[in-house]
């Protein structure tokens, strides 16, 4: 574990960061700021549910609709939540509609929080679609989900520097959702009892500690946002690597273009998540090892956070500390506020 102090006991006669240019701080040196919290929910908080990936199935999101009343929650469903594919099989209604709702669910004053209902495809043709006109400035609002919504978490810390959580959709499918959506809601409601967090079952592929802000999500996606405006690079990041269904030539593949295009130039550290139905343990293992491990920065491995199994979220934007000896995150803030 670091010895430097903990934030709250920088001396203050040292110059924040945030106020020295960007340009003149030591990198190695550089103290991680999170970006813009936005408000943790509170018992009778409205929240919306919307897709902006794929249609979902009615019953899954009827079970989480129910889920998330339990939690004391009020789930507003919008028409993207119900639409069973009427322009491609693929996509939850138009990317007009899912658009339309994203941004209607960020500027209804009494929406308090934004819940995607599934991942699938469709998530980088709502962004084109998307108008972000008038939106910066406007008080923060938590964003929930994973999977193809890690473009949309991307999009709202580069447009309106949000924070947000890389967490279990509404729809609820597997066996272990109980855990899943327990470490959602304690982070969405919670967050101050949420800055610690172990994954007993990662291993270390490069020890060390690392500070940066919390950033990333599925590789697929981090891959075909490059080249876009709400590509994130993630230069000062902790970084999140998981994907699912992928062959493991197309992760190394992905992984080669995340370290060519410079996504990865600058990366602090790295918390390479579950690879469900990616293939061999052991292939994986071996390509995250050969394919990052030459950056020379903290990693970690197999730590459960995304597709399959007991899933705990994780903060985007959040300023933490990596510690790969340990297989833990500290969150240097509370992921909401």
């Amino acid at each position: 574990m670091s010895s430097e102090p903990p934030i709250s006991e920088v001396p203050a006669s040292e110059v924040p960061v945030s106020e020295v240019p960007v340009s003149e701080v030591p990198t190695s040196k550089a103290w991680p700021s999170s970006l813009v919290r936005p408000r943790a929910l509170r018992p009778g908080d409205r929240v919306a549910v919307i897709c902006v990936s794929s249609p979902v199935d009615p019953e899954a999101l009827a079970i989480g609709l129910d889920a998330i009343r339990f939690a004391g929650l009020d789930p507003l469903t919008y028409p993207s939540a119900h639409d069973p594919g009427t322009m491609r099989p693929y996509l939850a209604g138009d990317d007009a509609m899912r658009a339309g709702d994203l941004r209607a669910a960020l500027t209804d004053p009494g929406i308090a929080g934004i819940m995607f209902a599934k991942g699938g495809s469709g998530a980088q043709r709502t962004l084109e679609a998307m108008d972000w006109d008038g939106l910066a400035g406007m008080p923060p609002k938590v964003l929930a989900g994973f999977s193809d919504v890690t473009a949309v978490l991307e999009a709202v810390a580069v447009r309106l520097g949000w924070a947000s959580l890389f967490g279990p959709t509404a729809a609820i499918r597997e066996s272990a959702s109980h855990y899943s959506f327990g470490s959602l809601f304690r982070m969405l409601m919670r967050p101050a009892e949420a800055t610690a967090i172990q994954y007993p079952q990662a291993v270390t592929l490069v020890p060390g500690q690392a500070r940066g802000i919390t950033m990333g999500g599925t590789i697929c996606l981090l891959a075909s946002s490059l080249g876009t405006s709400t590509s994130w690079p993630a230069r000062g990041g902790i970084v999140l690597l998981e994907d699912v269904n992928e062959e493991e030539y197309r992760l190394d593949r992905m992984l080669t273009q995340l370290r060519r295009s410079g996504y990865l130039d600058g990366v602090a550290g790295i918390v390479a998540g579950t690879f469900t139905d990616c293939g061999s343990r052991e292939l994986i293992q071996d390509i995250l090892t050969e394919r990052l491990g030459s950056l020379g920065v903290p990693m970690i491995a197999w730590a459960n956070v995304g597709h399959g199994g007991r899933f705990q979220t994780f903060p985007v934007g959040i300023a933490a500390e990596l510690d790969a000896d340990e297989a833990s995150l500290r969150l240097l803030d509370p992921p909401l506020s």
